[in-house]
């Protein structure tokens, strides 16, 4: 896999796991403010978009996965 697939699949998995965690009718429910992070997510990849940098691709870089 290179940088920017492993950054979709996290943030994905990230969105997903916390509307788990944030919506009333989930099974998986613990606290609307998972909602927050999900929000948070959204914003850095909004972020990233407009600035051609991502941290998590960055850090993913700096492990040794190749660049793409």
């Amino acid at each position: 896999m290179k940088s920017w697939q492993i950054v979709r699949l996290v943030a994905g998995t990230f969105v997903l796991l916390s509307l788990a965690l944030g919506v009333q009718g989930s099974p998986l429910f613990v606290s609307e403010w998972w909602l927050a992070f999900t929000a948070f997510v959204g914003a850095n990849l909004l972020q990233s978009a407009l600035t051609k940098w991502c941290l998590m691709e960055s850090i993913v870089g700096k492990l040794g996965v190749e660049r793409g």
